[in-house]
């Protein structure tokens, strides 16, 4: 990890959105442990993440949960009011389903991003905001690795909303002043993440099928090359961005030193969780119109901002993967 002092975030009111989740919920342990007061508001909708057991260790006093949503304007009016950082994960993350319900991303990316940054702009325009998008509005890359300065062509729906949202943050940022940046997420991955279904990445299907004795289904040839990143990681650049003035307006890609196929990527977690098997299996139809090919992200501009690059080797998290689930199972099947 990197090893910055966090003590700016000592008895600061930090709200995270999407705050039951599985960033949302990394995120928010950190901050109990850096000693701030957490404000978590998470609507509980069943398909988009939240879960109760990934904060269950967290002391009330440090922590207070809102059961809101993101979408509800006048919630978002009161819960801004007095919060120091706000960090603005929430957001419908699964590609398939804005394909098929493109109202309900639309309503929850750019909508309900809009009532965010208004909520902030009239009731608390001091608040520093922290917003996770994705390298998916890159769409298919055009080059390899891909840098901020990659024109972006989404692919699906998602991607366009989530441009969309990310651009809502830098348009209030420029113009009204409401202090926020954003952070370009790749496939993030990690203890607490939504395995029961593809719904948020598709290595927490893969652990599930694995965990049960399943084969792990691996689309098309299985050559399609990704980076991935370790939560711990995201959760110090959620941290450091937040902790600086110097970004506001700014958008920054993360990424990993290791890249990896979709075929090997399998064989690593068979090997260590001592046993599996995958298959190959031909893309659907719906996902193969929206699939971007290869893709990892060039990370070195946050890393001459703010320090930051990836601690966590992919062998060794993976491994810190299975084994949370291996005994935590039961919550998240």
């Amino acid at each position: 990890m990197t090893t910055t002092n966090h003590s700016v975030f000592a008895d600061k009111r930090c709200m995270i959105t999407g705050g039951l989740g599985f960033i949302g919920a990394n995120l928010a342990h950190r901050l109990a442990a850096l000693g701030a007061q957490v404000t978590l508001v998470d609507s509980l909708i069943p398909e988009y993440g939240g879960n109760l057991h990934n904060i269950q260790a967290l002391e009330a006093e440090r922590v207070r949960v809102n059961v809101a949503d993101v979408r509800d304007e006048y919630s978002m009016n009161y819960l801004v009011q007095g919060q120091h950082y706000l960090f603005n994960l929430a957001g419908q993350t699964s590609h398939l389903d804005s394909m098929h319900d493109p109202y309900t991303d639309l309503e929850i990316n750019c909508r309900a991003q809009l009532s965010i940054l208004e909520a902030c702009r009239k009731h608390n325009p001091a608040v520093q905001i922290v917003y996770a998008s994705t390298r998916q509005i890159y769409g298919k890359p055009d080059y390899l690795p891909v840098d901020e300065r990659h024109l972006l062509h989404p692919t699906d729906v998602n991607g366009i909303n989530k441009m969309a949202g990310e651009w809502y943050h830098i348009v209030y940022n420029n113009v009204y002043g409401v202090r926020a940046c954003a952070l370009r997420l790749t496939n993030t991955y990690g203890p607490r993440m939504r395995v029961k279904d593809a719904r948020q990445t598709f290595l927490g299907i893969w652990i599930k099928q694995l965990i049960m004795g399943e084969p792990i289904k691996v689309f098309g040839d299985g050559l399609q090359i990704r980076d991935l990143n370790y939560v711990d990681d995201v959760v110090e650049a959620l941290l450091l961005a937040a902790a600086s003035d110097g970004v506001n307006g700014q958008i920054f890609n993360l990424g990993a030193d290791e890249t990896i196929n979709l075929r090997d990527l399998a064989q690593l977690l068979i090997d260590l969780n001592g046993g599996g098997r995958y298959e190959l299996i031909p893309f659907p139809p719906d996902r193969k119109t929206i699939d971007i090919g290869d893709y990892y992200g060039d990370y070195r501009l946050i890393q001459g901002r703010l320090g930051w690059r990836p601690r966590v080797e992919l062998r060794a998290g993976l491994a810190r993967t299975l084994a949370f689930y291996h005994e935590h199972k039961q919550f998240y099947w």
